[in-house]
């Protein structure tokens, strides 16, 4: 098992620098003080980033097999101590194992298809005797890597966040410094040592910095850094970008995803789909189930099925198999949870309530727009549930939100599948599938306040390389 309390420092440099501060990891569930962790201050990003730029050359030379050797030690690494990771996100997060157990296995995933996708990165050649100046001329591009990479995870699913921005850093050839949520950085600094205990990257190729808002700022705000990668809420990466330009700046934010179930679905199905995507994390995901259109003529008996699923759904103790939904990072998001369901301004179906330190999963009936519960992202364990006359108003509805990550719809119908993609404004439309289905081998992101860029190894390692244009004349 291993000792959450074992990180006396931060990977910064050649090796572990110590820091003169700690903050307590908390496991909600109960509140006990899960480990001490290294507290960073501006001074460590300011090192850290002289130590990437000063890697950064190392990092670009390295050949495509060393790149891939590190990613696999990484994974395979991970993947001996996979129920450890488990257990401590667990501890660190909240979340249920289940949760854990998935966020521990895309991971996994995550690390893998970075290695195979080292021997795709690559250019092509280019005719250039379109016109009679290029005649005798030879042109191709090539890729190569944008520099220092600064990644910012959120708290809800720190190492998986953490992988997304590292793995595609290390395949591009980018040093990268990533900065974990205070309240989450155990499994974070537990990847970034098995990445640095490979042996195959330079030292500070790989490293870490905790600390509060202006840690953050002093790494994204350096001219001299490549590209910024964050993933947390619309306010947050808004100020990033801003504070970063010019440089490029790949943003995940949030959403209130929505589940649009048409009169001809399988409600069963449907109603079993929105329990899964609404409570999974208890509701700490960017694409859980938020928002769920419904049509008119199927609005009773979804509501029925839904309302006997919500029953099953079992709240308490994260570390048991059987839990889906266990209590919130800390206090301050339940009350504001719990506020946004009293100015809803909705019929409570079920839930609305606390559950020992949790919430009760949570359906509401009829949010208008203008309330939070609708309108924003709410990351807790609450649906809320809407009947409209017919497909065309139920597209009009999602597609009112400032929000645009994932989206969802259930039918029967090829043709409304198809208008569903056409139509939806979101950088995912699923159907017959909860919004929150992700494959980490596909680009990932959203549109409108939902963020900017693509994640899933490919992508993102395409992100993070500039194309270089060669053109010779022989």
């Amino acid at each position: 098992m291993f000792d959450p309390a074992w990180p006396a420092g931060l990977p910064v440099g050649d090796g572990w620098t110590q820091t003169t501060g700690t903050t307590d990891v908390i496991f909600p569930y109960d509140g006990s003080v899960v480990a001490a962790a290294p507290l960073g201050t501006v001074a460590d990003a300011r090192r850290a980033l002289e130590e990437a730029l000063a890697a950064a050359p190392a990092m670009a030379a390295l050949p495509s097999h060393t790149r891939r050797a590190a990613l696999l030690h990484a994974h395979d690494a991970l993947a001996e101590r996979r129920e450890d990771f488990e257990r401590l996100l667990v501890l660190e997060t909240g979340k249920p194992l289940v949760d854990c157990r998935v966020e521990v296995a895309r991971t996994l995933v995550t690390l893998a298809t970075a290695a195979e996708e080292v021997a795709r990165l690559h250019g092509e050649t280019v005719p250039l005797d379109l016109l009679p100046s290029g005649e005798g001329l030879v042109g191709f591009w090539t890729r190569r890597p944008i520099g220092v990479v600064v990644g910012i995870t959120g708290y809800n699913y720190p190492l998986l966040l953490a992988a997304h921005k590292i793995a595609p850093s290390v395949a591009a050839g980018c040093p990268v410094i990533v900065k974990p949520a205070p309240a989450t950085p155990l499994a974070t600094l537990w990847l970034v040592h098995l990445l640095r205990e490979s042996g195959a990257l330079p030292p500070a190729g790989v490293q870490l910095v905790t600390g509060d808002v202006e840690v953050g700022r002093t790494l994204v705000e350096d001219r001299r850094i490549g590209a910024v990668s964050f993933t947390g809420s619309a306010a947050a990466g808004h100020a990033i970008a801003r504070n970063a330009a010019p440089t490029k700046v790949l943003l995940e934010l949030g959403s209130n995803a929505a589940l649009v179930v048409a009169a001809d679905a399988d409600l069963e199905a449907a109603a079993d789909a929105v329990v899964r995507g609404g409570y999974y994390a208890s509701g700490q995901a960017c694409i859980s189930v938020q928002r769920v259109l419904v049509e008119e003529p199927v609005r009773e008996q979804f509501l029925a099925l839904l309302a006997e699923r919500v029953k099953d759904v079992s709240v308490g103790d994260p570390r048991l198999p059987d839990t889906r939904v266990a209590p919130l990072i800390d206090e301050r998001a339940t009350e504001r949870v719990l506020d946004w369901i009293a100015a809803s301004g909705a019929t409570t179906l079920t839930g609305g309530r606390r559950d020992g330190r949790a919430i009760a999963p949570t359906v509401l009936d009829g949010v208008p727009d203008g309330a939070a519960a609708w309108d924003e992202e709410i990351f807790g364990p609450v649906v809320c549930v809407r009947s409209v006359p017919d497909l065309d108003a139920a597209f009009a509805a999602v597609n009112r939100s400032r929000y645009g990550l994932h989206a969802a719809v259930f039918t029967r119908s090829l043709a409304t599948a198809f208008a569903a993609i056409e139509r939806i404004e979101a950088g995912g439309v699923v159907v017959n599938d909860v919004p929150g289905f992700r494959a980490d081998n596909m680009p990932y992101g959203g549109v409108k306040d939902s963020g900017a860029g693509r994640e899933g190894p490919r992508f993102a390692i395409e992100e993070l390389t500039v194309t270089r244009m060669a053109i010779i004349r022989p």
